[in-house]
């Protein structure tokens, strides 16, 4: 019920341990295969935490919903084998453009009590029920669907373009059929076709960010970005940064970022911000 998803409700947690086979199901969502990873586990690895809560803080209508913006602190890494609980909560409920947005806090805790992440995930709803396709592939060559980033000076960090494959969502978002591997299921929720989960393109940009900045990344490093566009399955996407400004904090020197995803097309997938330590 719509009523009983309320800013402060307590959604419980978990235990995991970040083990080489969670890993390796991750490297086989993600394509990011880097050597780190035998020691310190990818700095998403629990990137989507916040939905094995979702029947209780998700909204009913659940047609046309999307993943509308995430924000992430990072406050240390987790070495492979490290045991780790969490605990959720939902801190915010907005309206905007006739969506409903619930926003969940996810607090990943080390093994000796501190924060070692912070996500927060803002999902969107629509107001009133919708009928047949309600996002389509051709929303994103709207002119109000595209988004400037990345323009003017500053050095440029980039990967080389992915296809994001079935077997990828499959891995990424199973093992159970969703609408995130599964085009039935897609349209029946008002899509198309089969939608890429938003949390895997933030996934891949925190692999660019992992290879330019390393444990500058894992150990203070933050993103806040907005899903603009759908990744559908099959489309090719390029993770992309840009520093604008290096900053002294304390005795380090913090790097800010514009960070970006792009189809090949120069489509707009991600946009936002991120910084991390030098």
């Amino acid at each position: 019920m719509q009523n009983d998803v309320y800013v402060g409700k307590d959604l419980g947690g978990h235990e995991y341990q970040a083990d080489p086979q969670r890993i390796a199901v991750y490297e086989a969502g993600t394509e990011d295969r880097n050597p780190r990873y035998r020691d310190l586990a990818p700095a998403l690895l629990f990137h989507s935490e916040c939905y094995t809560f979702l029947q209780d803080w998700y909204l009913p209508n659940l047609v046309g919903n999307l993943h509308a913006r995430q924000e992430w602190e990072l406050f240390a890494p987790l070495r492979v084998g490290e045991r780790i609980r969490t605990r959720a909560f939902v801190v915010e409920r907005y309206a905007k453009r006739n969506r409903d947005y619930v926003v969940c806090e996810t607090l990943l805790f080390a093994p000796d009590g501190s924060v070692a992440l912070r996500g927060r995930t803002h999902q969107s709803f629509l107001a009133e029920q919708g009928d047949g396709v309600v996002v389509d592939k051709e929303r994103e060559k709207r002119s109000d669907r595209r988004f400037e980033i990345g323009a003017g000076t500053g050095r440029d960090i980039a990967a080389s373009p992915q296809r994001i494959t079935l077997e990828m969502c499959k891995a990424f978002s199973g093992p159970s059929e969703n609408y995130h591997t599964d085009r039935e299921m897609a349209r029946a929720l008002g899509f198309p076709d089969i939608v890429v989960q938003g949390m895997m393109a933030l996934c891949i940009l925190s692999g660019l960010l992992t290879r330019e900045f390393g444990e500058g990344w894992y150990r203070g490093g933050k993103m806040n970005v907005n899903l603009v566009n759908v990744v559908w399955c099959d489309d090719a996407i390029a993770a992309r940064a840009k520093v604008r400004e290096e900053v002294a904090e304390g005795s380090r020197t913090r790097a800010q970022l514009d960070v970006w995803c792009e189809k090949a097309d120069g489509t707009k997938v991600v946009v936002g911000s991120a910084s991390a330590l030098t």
